[in-house]
């Protein structure tokens, strides 16, 4: 099982554990009284109840009246509420580089996270918050990405392999670092993701990450791939065009660290793909994932930006909570990453990809295939760390799942994906505390889950005037000057 750590800094607070002899009198216990549990299991919302948390853990879930609340806890009547799973993103990049406000995270409900690229700080922080010194979600830490030779991401923080060699190494190094699973990239070759898997399966890691351009959809399925993350060459074996598609992949030439001619060139394959798309091949792709269990992370609030930049509100309300030189950066990828060089054409084709991708995650779904939310916060411009996670929930909505499927998605999903449903994704007992309280049911309306009361992480309680006082924190903290 990956390793249930936790990751990231609350700006001027900390985490104080309780003591065992306390919690057992009763005295550090908290109840939840009058809630309507909202458990992720699939069963019916349960009004009237208590949920009664001591030592980190749900003790008991019933009927209030039904369970004994012992002297001394803390007890919160919420008549009205609703109470959800702790949420994930199972898609993060945390970049303390950019002040990138880590609380972001907790202050919206999520209270796990799963980071797609490793480095020491985030291992240094996951054990600090291990020991209570610092409060933050849960994470699971990625590897170094790897990608093939020459990589279209950043060659300072990438790992390139061009031989097998270096692919062996590669899966090496990441269990040398403690990473809990080896991520994949886009110009990977066949070959290599073949030793990669290989490699990655003797040695008993878990590997996901991008569909590489050369791999298709359910042969990263069939060979164990964990997830698959984005929506990129993932409609390649969908395609009546797929020998066509395949032949020109094979002859792509991309230079180092060229992400922007990467993407065009994704884009026409993406298009041409779509106009040959066939239900027939997409059934069997889909049937493939599905009897593997290969979760897809679809991203969408990441299409939202590069498909309909011009879509994205600048006024945006809450970059207020994103340091203004970060701001800046976002704007600039915008128009000089995100939009270079298109074309009205391909302008008009990018706008209506992004119905396609939504009915492509609906598909899916009803499919069977286990659809996974992560935004790729941290990395993605105009992707806001935390709130974004919501964005996404309604996105997948959008594409046709129910509520409580995309609340699954962002609760049972991620733990059953990482190993960790034994003790996170629902509201059940034995299980740890990390729950949300929401003034509204989620179920009527997934845009509810962004009506935050309170939040439990490890059972330690963010009341409604304590989360008040981070987001100003945190709003306080982006307007500060940016120091060399």
């Amino acid at each position: 099982m990956l390793r249930a750590g936790v990751v990231m800094v609350a700006a001027g607070t900390a985490a104080v554990p309780a003591g065992r002899a306390a919690a057992a009198s009763g005295e550090g216990a908290v109840a939840l009284t009058g809630v309507t549990v909202v458990d992720a299991t699939g069963r019916p919302p349960r009004r009237d109840m208590t949920v009664l948390v001591r030592d980190e853990r749900i003790v008991a879930v019933g009927r209030r009246g039904a369970v004994r609340v012992p002297a001394g806890a803390r007890v919160l009547d919420l008549p009205g509420k609703f109470v959800i799973p702790g949420l994930w993103d199972a898609h993060v990049h945390s970049i303390p580089a950019e002040r990138i406000s880590p609380p972001l995270y907790l202050v919206n409900g999520i209270t796990s996270v799963r980071e797609m690229s490793g480095s020491a700080l985030l291992h240094e922080w996951r054990d600090r918050v291990d020991r209570g010194e610092l409060l933050g979600p849960r994470s699971v830490i990625a590897g170094r990405i790897v990608d093939g030779a020459p990589t279209i991401g950043d060659p300072a923080s990438f790992v390139e392999v061009a031989t097998e060699a270096q692919a062996r190494e590669a899966v090496r190094q990441a269990e040398r670092d403690g990473a809990d699973f080896v991520k994949v990239y886009s110009r990977l070759s066949a070959d290599l993701y073949r030793v990669i898997a290989e490699e990655a399966r003797r040695r008993g890691m878990p590997f996901a990450g991008h569909c590489p351009d050369a791999v298709p959809l359910g042969a990263a399925g069939a060979a164990g791939q964990r997830s698959v993350e984005h929506l990129y060459s993932t409609w390649y074996d969908t395609s009546d065009r797929e020998e066509e598609l395949r032949a020109r992949i094979a002859g792509l030439t991309i230079g180092r660290g060229d992400y922007v001619t990467w993407m065009h060139e994704i884009h026409r394959l993406e298009w041409d793909a779509v106009r040959g798309y066939s239900p027939r091949k997409a059934a069997a792709v889909f049937a493939t994932l599905a009897r593997n269990r290969t979760r897809i992370v679809p991203t969408l609030v990441v299409y939202r930006v590069l498909d309909r930049p011009d879509e994205v509100v600048a006024g945006d309300e809450r970059l207020k909570y994103v340091p203004a030189a970060v701001v800046e950066g976002w704007r600039w990828a915008l128009e000089n990453v995100v939009k270079a060089g298109w074309t009205p054409e391909e302008t008009a084709q990018r706008h209506a990809l992004l119905e396609h991708r939504l009915a492509f995650v609906g598909e899916l779904a009803r499919a069977g295939v286990p659809v996974v939310a992560g935004t790729d916060g941290g990395d993605m411009p105009f992707v806001i760390p935390g709130f974004s996670l919501h964005d996404e929930l309604a996105a997948l909505v959008r594409a046709g799942l129910s509520p409580l499927q995309a609340l699954r998605a962002a609760t049972v999903e991620p733990a059953r994906m990482l190993g960790l449903d034994d003790v996170l994704g629902t509201v059940t007992p034995g299980k740890f505390a990390d729950l949300v309280v929401l003034d509204a049911d989620p179920l009527a309306d997934i845009r509810n889950t962004t009506r935050i009361h309170t939040v439990l992480t490890r059972g330690r309680v963010i009341s409604p005037d304590h989360r008040a006082r981070m987001l100003a924190d945190i709003a306080a903290a982006a307007a500060e000057p940016t120091t060399s």
